[in-house]
This record gives structure tokens, C-alpha cells and sequence, in this order.
């Protein structure tokens, strides 16, 4: 088994220029549902999880240089590692409005490796993949909103690792001048500290800043301090220009232009509509924005219209039907009590309300992170306006909401403190200066900031096609429309910022829709080395992995290019054998399927299990009464959760089969066996009649049938086939909320449970419970709302977002399961389970087409060795689909030697949450034969796919004649080696009869096995 080790160095959120503005400041007065989801912590922190020793800051180094109304800091940090063994690091930092990240680099072999610009998705691919190999990689990624993650891998035992991170950021002029800030909180602790701010005008220092020394030298000024302040926080302005200026950068044999254009003017009331609409975003992460301020801003809103006609839109997982008020004489008490009383929960669907049109406008109170439905917000007719009104701070994603706000005519409105109210409001209420329009001669691909002038300052940007250009800009303020124009040179000043800050603002346009427009985006990101939501930097060590991932390395070009040239040459090779190997592997499941396999064994054979865990079976030589000894290996105990991983694929495959020889000392079990012939069956019919169907029972708490379009109705036996039926064993979690849950009446589940949830708030596991029962005494729409909470949790952990789409597939509700498992692709494509989930997703809502796709990629791709046998268990799906649905999947892209279905008489397949995990499927039948990864093959014919000892699953149980009897299915946990994200393994159990049949039932049960060795009995399939 491989392993990742834990994440040790979490939650450091440092107090970078401008942006990290909200770090230090107190908490919000809110509860937060979770303290780092809702609200950052009040100081930065450095947490060594799982160490005897926490990670400590043994150096910062900043240098900044302010060039107009720019700025550029490199933050040099040394981390020192006093533990005994090597761990992870994360680095978690939020960015402010106008920065971006331009870089960083990690050290190898005691020099910085600047990182390079990768897709998000395969980032994260690569960075895992080469940390189980325990290389040096480092990856810096976009998390939500502006939020950022640096992951770093190793962090060496009793040794140091350096990080250089850069940025670069659009400063805010105040009373005419430029205002850089540059929070230090965080390098309180720092051994050594060292800062150096460079400026062609001097820098005044403000506040804590007493101890800066400021020199002249070379026709500039350099500020210097040799400890951070004992506010925590520097603070410097320097005169800003009242003339526009303009710089330029060549990029990739273009030059691209950034104009800056002071524009001042009157500003006039605005006149309001007859009809406003107030979406109020009242998903969980809604509790940490402050209320207060927003009902402040809300009331000189409807004290400003007087009268006007209000509605009232809730958004969650679904939104609730808009509610009517009549305002009279600025009087809105009604509505006021009614967002009061606001229950903060649940996700929050862009989708899942209605513009109407007699709405003059729409302000949006939210932080802009829809994380759950398929679609974006609602286009709006012509002339409405939107307002996106964000006191969420950092924690929001401010380029959404820019970018929707500026598409339907209004502006993003940020703010984190009430004393910044009036300047809100006088956003919202007043016509101030603002750009209509931005043509140029002798440029193009013209790309604006904001269409209102922030701090009275324009920034465009565009691509020069000329020595010179001109930009005529069309302006409005209280007084009317002007034209502006202003002059642009090849000649003007050099600088960092012209290409990347063009691609930001083209990016920011983008967001409005970043669903639709992802390619673009990540193009933009990869072009520009921009962070966003589609595209990472990342360091690697060894130039091999930068030809191994197809990644373009900093340096060293020309050993990368012939590296690839001969890699290139053995590309097709190597992925026709990956498909021969798989068409090999279908080639013996139909070998197995074709086989008449005998009910009742012959006497004088004794079964065995060689070291390999093959099943088989041999004469017996000790003489007897003609009984068969049936002898299945014990499970030994199981791994300590934190036992060291083997170091690569090779060696996890020597541990499952060194776990196999342990277990060969076996117990005996006497079984009467009559002779039964062995004959070969002739190949069936596509859709061969499968086993009749009984009803089925309910299931307790977490079980339910899957969705009708997932189901075929029980169809008539066949002449030999035998009625079968699944009975599933109740299961349902002994914690003392949950009993306390489950002996209320169902009226007052939903209050019982908001008054625990901030007791279990981060617990994956409450969610699930807290649904279930719901869910059992008829609450349902109040138990989607709890289950959509784990899309808030952590919005990306694929681990948590397989768990509900897991959850929304067992309760009927494909629709809502499909865009998770779409999420969940797009966050690890590496990993098979992605593809095969949302294949079975898009069954499950009736797109045949889209599954059988899904479906077949498992097969044709070549996966990493901890997912051993997968492809088998998705063709078997894909096959089975494709016959459940005649004329409406297309096979064409099938190799024809993976085209066939093997209906079953019994199915059972098991799939769970963890990484790094090693769950195992029992089945035990009528003969008391227990078919397991230590006896793959019963003497009846039962199988069971290959041993996943490294995370997910599936394990498949298959036989196509079951003999009349009970069939008991289990699930054991064999170990761990990860921390469990529910706090213990969430399994999902997927038992058929009549699997690929016209008589198909299914049943899917969800329960969650805690410790190692626990084992939990699933429920029984019974053949009459």
C-alpha cells in the first residue's frame, strides 16, 4: 500500500500586501459554521499537525518595489522542521482585490527552482503522484474565492526548506496618494527578519512603521526595517500622478500597454426603480458575513426609494419562492424582520431561482461561491441591473461577482469595516463617474479593470499593433457624457505588469460564466503564468518528471526537448499494450462467464489458497466420508492506520501479497458435496432474461433504493434462471446526537439539529446522519439542504464530494449527483474512480450516451498501479448499460473486443471514501464458501475482482447461477494510512440481481466502518 503523509504544516495564513488586510482584524460576529471555511482565524498561524513539534518560521525576507501605482513583493520564507521525521507542508493565504500571484519557487539542492504554469487538474496529479515516490515537489493552486494553497513535499527531519513567493499588485490612491500596505504579523516569530521597500518617490511611513529607515541613494529612496513592527502592520504612501501614464511589456513576440487615467467628475443621485428583488445568499457560508452592515446599507437603500415594490429571494441548494413587500415612506420593518430571522445553512445552486421581469434591479448579498447545481445565475432582460454587494472579504470570490455585476450594468461593492458604509453606499446610490465605452487606433484586445473609476483611477490595458495608439474613452458622470483620449507610445516606460494584468482583467471578464469559458481561462492562465481556477504552478525536482508529465521546465530546454522527442516515440507502443492488457483482462472475465459452473462439489477435493490468494482446488489424499473440507484463510490482523507506506507500486503489491501468505494457516469447514458435471456454456444473447425480483424491504436510516431510471422492473424468470431477492441489514450510528435525532418527532429534527451543529460543524459524518433522519421521517427537502453542506465544508476535497454524490445517487437524485461528480472529474481526472462515478451518475439520469463515455475511458487509459482490475468492473457497467438501453448508446468507439454484456444472477460491489484505504467485500454462500481477496473464486463460480489495498475501490462479487440458499454479504475495514475525512471510512454497497438483465433490481446501502478489523454485515441476496 502507498501512502501520503499528513499534511503537517496547515493554515498558515500570511499577511500579504493589501489583500490580507482582514488578517488581524477581529472575528466576525457571527458563529461560524466552521472555523476555516466561514471566517479566517484572528492572527496568522503556522499548525504542524500530527508533529511533536511545531513547524517554526526561522527567516523572513521581503523586498518590495513600488514603481507608480504598482507594486511588486518577493516574500523569502525559511521553515524549520524540528521533528524526527519528514512532513507536508501547506501554506494557506487569501489575496485582496487588485493582487495576484506572479510566482514563486522552491529550493533544490540549495538553489530556487522557479515554479511554471500547469493545469489545475493534472497539478494536482503530478504533485501526488510524485510525493508517494518521495520526491521534491511543490504546487501552488487557487483554492476558492481569492484563496490560495502552497503545498511543499519534503519538509526534512531536523532540517529547513526556503519558498519564495511573488506578487504583484494595483495599488489604491488615497487623498492623491498611492497606499501600499503590507500586513507582518506573521513574521513576528521570525529568528531573522529583514525588509526592504524601494521607491523612486519617498515613501511617508504611517503608524506602526516608527522603526523604518529611509535613505537616498541612486535617485531613489529605500525604506528598511530589521523587525517586523510591533503593530504588525507597515503602512506607506508615496505622491500619486494626476496625468495618465502608460507602460508597456513585451510577451511571447507581443507588446501590451497598461494605461492609468485619473477621471474625475460630478456625481448626481441615482434614480432607483419602481421594483427591486434582494437575492440573499442564506447558505451556511453566509454566516460569516457581517449582517449588520448589509441591513445598514439595505435601510439608506429604502430610505433613498421611499416607495417601491421589494421581493425577497433566499438562496441555498434551491432557492425559496421570492416573497412580496410593499415599502411605503422608506418603511421596510417587514422585510427587515424577515431577513433577521435567516437560517444560514445548506449550499448555495446559482441556478436555482428566476429573474423576473418586472424588476428594475437586483442587488445580490453574498460572497459569490456558488458550489452546488449545474448552471449560473439567470440571464436578465435588457436594462436590469445587478449589484453584487460582498462583506465577506477575502473569503469571497470577488472576479465572479465583479464580472456579473459588470454584465448586467451595475458594479461589485466590497467592504470589510462599517466606517467603509458611506463610500458603499455612495456606490450603490449615486451616478458617479464611470466608462461606457474604450476604442482604440493602433491597439486591440482592449481589457478594463473596472468600469467605475475605484479611488478615481482608470486601468486599461490592451496589445499595441502600432508605435503609437490612441484610446478614446466615453465617459458619463452626474453631469452627462464626455469623450477622453489618451496617448500611448512604444516608448513609454517598461514594465512587469502590462501582459499579465491584460490577462487578469481578460480573465475577470471571463468569470462572470467560468463554467463556459474554462478553456479560455486556462489558456489565459498557462499563457501568463496567471493562478486561477484552472491553472497551478509547480515545482519538480528531477527534469525526468518534467518530460515524464509533459511539463515545460524553467531551464535546461534543450535536454527537455530530446527527452521528449524519445518519449514521443514510445507513446503509441505503450498505449496499445495498456489496451491489450485490458482487452486480456475482459477476454478472462468472459472465459470465467462462459464456464458452467457446478452447484454441488464433486467429492475428494479439498480447496486451497496458493500464496498469490488464487483459489483452486485438489485431490485429497486423506482418506474421508467423500465430504469436501473447505478451508478459507483467517484475516489476520489488521495494519496500524499509521504504519510507514511502501515506498512505490512494487512494494504495495509485495504487501498484499505478503498479508495473502500470512494467512495461509486456514480453519476447515465440513460441506457435503454431491458430484456435479463441468460443461461450457455457449455464448447468450446481448440482454440475456435475468433472475425474477421480489420487493424489497425498506432500509433504515442510511439505505434506500436508487432511482427509478437506474432500476429495470422485475421481469419474469427464465427457464434457468431462480427468483432472487436482497434484503439489506439496517445500519445506523450509535453517536449521541444522532439518538437524540432520532427519538424527536419529525417537527423538531431541523431545530435539534441546528442547535448541535456548531458542535460537529466540520464532521462530514453529522451531515450524513442528520439527512438520514430527515430524510426517514419525511423531511426530505430539509434533508437535501443538511446533506448539500458537505460541498461548503471544503470546496476541494474530492473526498468529501464523492460522498455526496455517493448520498444523492442512493436517495434518487441524480440530477443533483451529476454536476458534483462533474466537480469531482475536473479535481482529480488522474484517478479512475472520477470517470467511473460520473459514468454511472449520468445512467442513473437517463444519458445512456454520456455514461457508456465515461465508462470506456476507464478502459482506455493507463492508470497508476493502485488501481489494479478497475477497467474490468467498467466495462461490465458500460456493457450493461448499453443492452438496458437499445438504439440510445453507441459503441462505435468500443474496441469490439470489450463489446459484450455478461448479464449476473448476483452482484455486489463495494466502493468507499478514502485514500490510501484497504476495505474488503465478503461474500458467503449457500456452501458456507467465503469468497474474498484471499479466495478469489468459489467452487459454484463466484468471483471477486482484484484487492484495491490503495483507496476507493471497487471490488466486484459476480456470479452469473446462483444455487438456491442465502448469500451473506460484509464488508471489512483491512487499514488505513490516511486521516479519514467523515472520521471514519464511508463505504457504499451496490447489490444487483439481475445485473445486466431486463429485470435488474438494485439496491445501494451507505455506513461507515470506524477502526481497523471492524466488520459489518451488509445484508443477504436469497435464491429460491
Amino acid at each position: 500500500m502507498t501512502s501520503r503523509l499528513p499534511v503537517a504544516l496547515a493554515g498558515l495564513m500570511l499577511a500579504l500586501p493589501i489583500g490580507l488586510a482582514a488578517v488581524g482584524q477581529p472575528a466576525s460576529r457571527q458563529t461560524p459554521i466552521r472555523g476555516d471555511v466561514t471566517a479566517p482565524p484572528p492572527a496568522p498561524l503556522l499548525v504542524a499537525r500530527e508533529a511533536e513539534t511545531p513547524i517554526r518560521l526561522e527567516s523572513a525576507r521581503i523586498e518590495a518595489e513600488l514603481s507608480g501605482g504598482l507594486a511588486h513583493t518577493a516574500i523569502e520564507l525559511v521553515f524549520r522542521n524540528p521533528n524526527g521525521r519528514v512532513l507536508e507542508g501547506e501554506l494557506q493565504f487569501p489575496l485582496g482585490e487588485g493582487q495576484q500571484i506572479d510566482g514563486f519557487a522552491l529550493d533544490i539542492d540549495g538553489r530556487l527552482r522557479p515554479a511554471v504554469p500547469v493545469p489545475k487538474d493534472k497539478g494536482r496529479e503530478v504533485f501526488e503522484a510524485i510525493e508517494r515516490r518521495g520526491a521534491d515537489p511543490a504546487l501552488l493552486e487557487q483554492t476558492a474565492g481569492n484563496q490560495f494553497k502552497l503545498r511543499i513535499y519534503p519538509i526534512p527531519a531536523q532540517g529547513t526548506r526556503r519558498v519564495r513567493l511573488e506578487l504583484r499588485e494595483a495599488l489604491r490612491r488615497h487623498d492623491g496618494q498611492w497606499r501600499f500596505e503590507l500586513p507582518l504579523a506573521f513574521a513576528a516569530d521570525a529568528q531573522a527578519f529583514d525588509l526592504q521597500l524601494r521607491s523612486a518617490a519617498k515613501p511617508q511611513v504611517d503608524g506602526a512603521g516608527a522603526d523604518a529607515r529611509v535613505s537616498s541613494r541612486g535617485g531613489g529612496y529605500t525604506l528598511a526595517l530589521a523587525r517586523a513592527p510591533a503593530g504588525g502592520r507597515l503602512a506607506v504612501s508615496v505622491p500619486a500622478a494626476t496625468a495618465p501614464r502608460a507602460y508597456v511589456q513585451d510577451h511571447a513576440g507581443e507588446r501590451y500597454f497598461l494605461a492609468e487615467v485619473p477621471l474625475r467628475g460630478a456625481s448626481a443621485p441615482r434614480t432607483l426603480p419602481a421594483s427591486v428583488a434582494v437575492v440573499w445568499d442564506s447558505s451556511a457560508s453566509g454566516r460569516k458575513r457581517d449582517h449588520a452592515s448589509e441591513l445598514a446599507l439595505l435601510d439608506r437603500y429604502f430610505r433613498r426609494a421611499g416607495r417601491i415594490e421589494a421581493s425577497l429571494i433566499r438562496l441555498r441548494d434551491r432557492a425559496e419562492p421570492a416573497r412580496a413587500f410593499q415599502i411605503e415612506n422608506g418603511d421596510w420593518s417587514a422585510l427587515r424582520r424577515e431577513l433577521e430571522s435567516t437560517v444560514y445553512d445548506g449550499a448555495t445552486a446559482a441556478d436555482s431561482w428566476q429573474a423576473r421581469p418586472q424588476v428594475g434591479e437586483y442587488l445580490l448579498f453574498g460572497d459569490g461561491l456558488f458550489n452546488y447545481g449545474a448552471g449560473g445565475v439567470p440571464a436578465l432582460a435588457p436594462g436590469q441591473r445587478l449589484y453584487a454587494l460582498n462583506s465577506a472579504g477575502a473569503d469571497a470570490d470577488a472576479a465572479r461577482l465583479g464580472a456579473l455585476a459588470q454584465a448586467h450594468g451595475g458594479r461589485l461593492l466590497n467592504w470589510q469595516r462599517a466606517g467603509e458604509l458611506d463610500r458603499v453606499a455612495a456606490g450603490l446610490l449615486e451616478e458617479g463617474p464611470r466608462l461606457l465605452a474604450a476604442d482604440a487606433l493602433g491597439a486591440d484586445q482592449v481589457e478594463v479593470q473596472s468600469a467605475f473609476p475605484d479611488d478615481g483611477l482608470l486601468r486599461i490595458a490592451g496589445r499595441l499593433r502600432d508605435a503609437r495608439a490612441e484610446l478614446h474613452l466615453r465617459v458619463a458622470d452626474g453631469r452627462g457624457e464626455r469623450t477622453e483620449t489618451v496617448k500611448i507610445g512604444a516608448d513609454a516606460p517598461a514594465s512587469a505588469f502590462p501582459a499579465r494584468l491584460w490577462a487578469r482583467y481578460a480573465i475577470a471578464r471571463l468569470e462572470a460564466d467560468p463554467d463556459a469559458n474554462r478553456a479560455a481561462i486556462a489558456r489565459l492562465g498557462q499563457g501568463f503564468g496567471v493562478v486561477t481556477g484552472e491553472t497551478s504552478l509547480i515545482v519538480l525536482d528531477d527534469i525526468a518528471d518534467y518530460v515524464r508529465y509533459d511539463i515545460a521546465p524553467p531551464d535546461r530546454q534543450d535536454e527537455f526537448r530530446r527527452l521528449k522527442a524519445a518519449q514521443a516515440s514510445e507513446r503509441d507502443s505503450v498505449r496499445k499494450a495498456s489496451l491489450d492488457r485490458v482487452a486480456d483482462l475482459y477476454a478472462r472475465r468472459i472465459d470465467w462467464w462462459q464456464r458452467d459452473w457446478p452447484k454441488n462439489p464433486p467429492k475428494g477435493l479439498v480447496a486451497r489458497v496458493n500464496a498469490a490468494g488464487e483459489g483452486g482446488y485438489e485431490l485429497d489424499d486423506e482418506p474421508g466420508d467423500g465430504t469436501v473440507h473447505y478451508a478459507p484463510p483467517m484475516p489476520i490482523e489488521a495494519a496500524p492506520a499509521d504504519a510507514a507506506a511502501p515506498a512505490d507500486a512494487a512494494a504495495s503489491q509485495a504487501d498484499s501479497l505478503r498479508r495473502r501468505s500470512e494467512q495461509r494457516a486456514v480453519r476447515e469447514e465440513a460441506v457435503s458435496a454431491p458430484a456435479a458435471p463441468v460443461a461450457m456454456a455457449p455464448p447468450p444473447a446481448a440482454a440475456a432474461p435475468a433472475a425474477q425480483a421480489t420487493a424489497l424491504e425498506t432500509i433504515e436510516v442510511t439505505g434506500s433504493r436508487i432511482a427509478a431510471p437506474a432500476e429495470a422492473k422485475a421481469g419474469a424468470a427464465g427457464p434457468a434462471e431462480r427468483a432472487a431477492s436482497i434484503a439489506l441489514q439496517p445500519w445506523q450510528p450509535d453517536s449521541p446526537y444522532a439518538r437524540r435525532l432520532r427519538a424527536a418527532p419529525a417537527a423538531q429534527v431541523y431545530r435539534l439539529y441546528l442547535d448541535e451543529r456548531d458542535s460537529h460543524a466540520a464532521s462530514t459524518a453529522f451531515y450524513l446522519d442528520v439527512a438520514d433522519v430527515l430524510e426517514s421521517k419525511g423531511q426530505r427537502d430539509l434533508a437535501l439542504r443538511v446533506l448539500s453542506n458537505l460541498a461548503e465544508l471544503d470546496l476541494e476535497n474530492r473526498h468529501i464530494l464523492r460522498v455526496l454524490g455517493y448520498r444523492l445517487l442512493q436517495i434518487g437524485e441524480p440530477k443533483l449527483a451529476v454536476p458534483v461528480f462533474e466537480r469531482v472529474l475536473r479535481l482529480a481526472e488522474e484517478e479512475p474512480q472520477s470517470f467511473r462515478d460520473l459514468g454511472l451518475a449520468y445512467a442513473a439520469a437517463g444519458q445512456p450516451q454520456r455514461a457508456v463515455d465515461n465508462l470506456y475511458e476507464v478502459a482506455l487509459r493507463d492508470w497508476d498501479a493502485r488501481f489494479p482490475g478497475i477497467e474490468e468492473i467498467a466495462l461490465a457497467e458500460l456493457n450493461a448499460i448499453a443492452a438496458a438501453h437499445p438504439g440510445q448508446a453507441d459503441l462505435g468507439r468500443v474496441d469490439p473486443r470489450l463489446r459484450r454484456n455478461l448479464p449476473l444472477g448476483l452482484r455486489a460491489v463495494l466502493s468507499w471514501d478514502s485514500d490510501d484505504s484497504d476495505m474488503d467485500l465478503w461474500v458467503t454462500d449457500p456452501n458456507g464458501e467465503k469468497c474474498f481477496y484471499g479466495h478469489k473464486q468459489t467452487f459454484q463460480g463466484g468471483r471477486i475482482t482484484d484487492d484495491f489495498t490503495g483507496g476507493y475501490g471497487p471490488e466486484e462479487f459476480s456470479l452469473r447461477k446462483p444455487k438456491p440458499g442465502k448469500y451473506k454479504v460484509e464488508a471489512n475495514f483491512y487499514g488505513s494510512r490516511q486521516q479519514l475525512v467523515t472520521g471514519a471510512t464511508t463505504l457504499q454497497l451496490w447489490l444487483s440481481t439481475g445485473f445486466g438483465g431486463a429485470g435488474q433490481v438494485d439496491r445501494k446501502v451507505t455506513l461507515r466502518l470506524k477502526d481497523a478489523r471492524d466488520t459489518v454485515l451488509v445484508g443477504e441476496f436469497e435464491v429460491k
